[in-house]
């Protein structure tokens, strides 16, 4: 029996954990595991794949795979054996059985795995005997934290002794200066109880001044919280001895020279003091689509999906007495649905938007979109009305595979923000970018190659990208997700004025109208 690789991967060949027990090349084991995927799905009831130079032996995990690759010489029962031994060994080290927790316990496993499998030969263990070999203590490891510890500690303490010596000789040095005040105190390490206090206007040492010492120094040694006790200053009429700014400045400079964390007072700025910007309309409407959307890979529409909303904000209580005249595109693929408290009658002859009874008020407030008003619904669309489709070629040469992705979008929309992005399998570095329309951002936490434009309108109706990476299965890079926004939309709703229903009929009040065409879900399968 001769194990050559252990490996957990993901069902579209997405390798999460791999330990190789025999010297091999990156390129073979990734060649041999992204070929696995293309052999699976057969029909067949067997847990075994035999190739010409290799076998896989696997079981499924849920949404993984657990994958053996051997030699076609080595023992299938054995191998079988192995394989159920690490099947009992997952569970126990991953707390979920899916993507994120294979990731979180990644060297946990290879540390399982080399308790079982040593130099492709499996190892007489049992499951509590690789927990217990997993665990074991080490008297060396523990010896020097403990030693790191005893530095770390020790090097506060002198830390601290020099912060010290730095306040004493600030104070030596001020007080030496000072011609009075100072007489009834033999020494700073005796405290402030031997200090005569007097409140007269002779060189004693004022209550003031006192304040004013014991505010600017204390926050500096200690590093209190609270820094607003600091701004305390003595009496003018005190000569006793103070603390200026400059002392202060001069002996947080020496603290950071030592290492010591210093706490900066900050100012607040204007940007922080402003608040935030409130509806200043009395009225504030808000039209918003969202897409559901999936493309097949080869051309054509899976499924459509466009629910929009009509939402109404009210500023004043009293401004709740209106009715919303809007204008609609006419689209019969549409279909609309209004509020149950909305007269639905009213809306069909006039398409006016009004309550049921209009001696009630609309409601009002500043939180959330507002309270909706109308909602519609489009399920069938053609190609022709997609905002944005996507083509991906993926062609294998040699050792490595080119992926060539193009955009086409309508002329319906000029969309903004657009990200495109591609899974990509499991890499090492970035994906050789060769040509771009755009700007790119690899993700290599999530292995996904983000595909960036910022406005998509007349003059790039259409653009590409092409990179390169190591050779691998078309089917990795889909779903390709899409993310985009427009100020356009399918239903081509308007509002044209406010009615009020009271104040004698005056001017139309006035509003203002947000219109937005989101990507929810929009996606290349």
């Amino acid at each position: 029996m001769v194990v050559l690789a252990a490996s957990i991967v993901g069902k579209s060949g997405k390798v999460l954990v791999s330990r190789q027990y025999v010297d091999m090349s990156r390129i073979r084991i990734e060649g041999l595991l992204a070929a696995f995927p293309k052999l699976v799905g057969m029909g067949k009831q067997h847990t075994y794949i035999e190739t010409e130079n290799v076998r896989y032996v696997y079981q499924p995990i849920e949404g993984l795979f657990l994958l053996l690759v051997t030699t076609k010489q080595s023992n299938i029962l054995e191998d079988l054996d192995t394989l159920r031994m690490l099947s009992k060994l997952v569970p126990e080290y991953s707390m979920s059985l899916d993507e994120e927790g294979i990731n979180r316990a990644a060297f946990e496993l290879i540390f399982a795995f080399d308790e079982v499998i040593s130099l492709g030969h499996k190892e007489s263990v049992t499951v509590a005997q690789v927990k217990q070999y997993c665990e074991m203590e080490s008297h060396e490891e523990k010896l020097h934290k403990l030693v790191m510890q005893s530095k770390i500690n020790d090097t506060k303490d002198v830390m601290k002794r020099k912060a010290n010596e730095i306040d004493k000789s600030k104070i030596e040095k001020t007080r030496g200066g000072d011609k009075g005040g100072f007489s009834s105190m033999s020494s700073l390490g005796s405290g402030f109880n031997d200090l005569s206090i007097s409140h007269g206007p002779g060189n004693s040492f004022g209550s003031g001044s006192m304040l004013g010492m014991i505010s600017d120094v204390e926050p500096i040694s200690t590093k209190a919280k609270d820094r607003s006790r600091s701004s305390v200053t003595a009496p003018p009429k005190s000569s006793g001895m103070k603390l200026g700014k400059s002392g202060k400045n001069q002996l947080m400079e020496s603290l950071k020279a030592e290492g010591e964390d210093i706490i900066e007072d900050v100012k607040p700025t204007s940007q922080t003091r402003a608040a935030v910007a409130l509806p200043t309309d009395p009225f504030t409407l808000t039209v918003e689509e969202k897409l559901n959307v999936a493309l097949r890979r080869d051309g054509g529409i899976s499924s459509f999906d466009m629910q929009g909303t009509l939402s109404l904000q009210i500023l004043n209580q009293d401004d709740g007495f209106v009715q919303v005249q809007i204008e609609t595109g006419g689209n019969p693929e549409i279909l609309f649905k209004t509020h149950p408290n909305i007269n639905r009658e009213l809306f069909n002859s006039e398409s006016i938007l009004g309550l049921k009874r209009p001696d009630q008020p609309f409601p009002t407030g500043q939180g959330g979109d507002g309270v909706g008003l109308l909602r519609w619904r489009m399920q069938r669309a053609d190609e022709s009305m997609v905002p944005l489709t996507i083509n991906c070629w993926p062609s294998v040469s040699g050792n490595e595979t080119y992926v060539s992705i193009e955009y086409e979008a309508s002329s319906m929309f000029d969309l903004t923000n657009v990200i495109i992005s591609v899974p990509l399998p499991a890499l090492r570095d970035a994906p050789m970018v060769k040509q771009c329309d755009g700007d790119w951002r690899y993700d290599s936490r999530n292995s996904v190659l983000e595909w960036s434009i910022l406005l998509i309108d007349n003059s790039n109706r259409s653009g590409s990208m092409e990179f390169v990476v190591p050779p691998v299965d078309s089917s990795v890079f889909f779903p390709i997700s899409v993310q985009f926004a427009a100020t356009s939309t399918y239903s081509g709703l308007k509002v044209t004025g406010m009615i009020p229903l009271r104040g004698g009929g005056g001017a139309t009040p006035r509003f203002v109208q947000r219109t937005q065409l989101i990507a929810q879900n929009y996606q290349v399968v």
